[in-house]
């Protein structure tokens, strides 16, 4: 299973951005999954219901299943958050894993930048950025610059480093 990661800085557009290559990925005959990183604490059950009951009684795990979809929630109750590794080994197997966020992890990425936000680049400081995505030109970049809304091309991208096998156009 190929790892790819999507970084950078708040409001760049990282969540939009894998909304859009996911199903131009999966056109092409690819199966992928995410790991999305937030410093937001995750809660998808709310007040009242049996899983938030469960979790607060003191349940390690809570596992939601339906005919259409399971859910683990998992409480780390004071132990250090897992690395994506550990996060990866629970998933089914994938052309290609995509992971949102976790910038400063060993993974190879794909750097998602505004220059207009006036934030800070993680190029040139990490070297497991291999491309940057953006929405204007970048003085003195020396990686791949792609459109950010060339969803199309940032897939071509993916697939050609990783040389993961293409679907024939229908």
């Amino acid at each position: 299973m190929i790892e790819f990661g999507i970084a950078g800085f708040s409001g760049s557009g990282k969540t939009t951005l894998v909304v859009r290559l996911i199903p131009e990925l999966i056109a092409r005959g690819l199966s992928v999954s995410t790991i999305k990183h937030t410093h937001h604490n995750v809660a998808i059950d709310r007040r009242g219901d049996l899983s938030r009951r469960l979790r607060e009684a003191g349940a390690h795990e809570v596992l939601l299943a339906s005919g259409d979809r399971w859910s683990l929630l998992h409480e780390l109750r004071g132990a250090p958050e897992p690395a994506v590794t550990d996060f990866a080994r629970s998933l089914a197997p994938v052309d290609l894993l995509i992971v949102e966020g976790f910038k400063h992890h060993g993974h190879e990425k794909l750097e998602v930048h505004r220059p207009g936000l006036g934030k800070p680049m993680l190029w040139p400081d990490d070297p497991k950025v291999v491309a940057v995505a953006s929405d204007a030109p970048i003085a003195g970049l020396r990686l791949p610059r792609l459109d950010m809304d060339d969803i199309p091309a940032i897939a071509d991208f993916i697939i050609e480093r990783y040389d993961l096998e293409k679907s024939p156009p229908s």
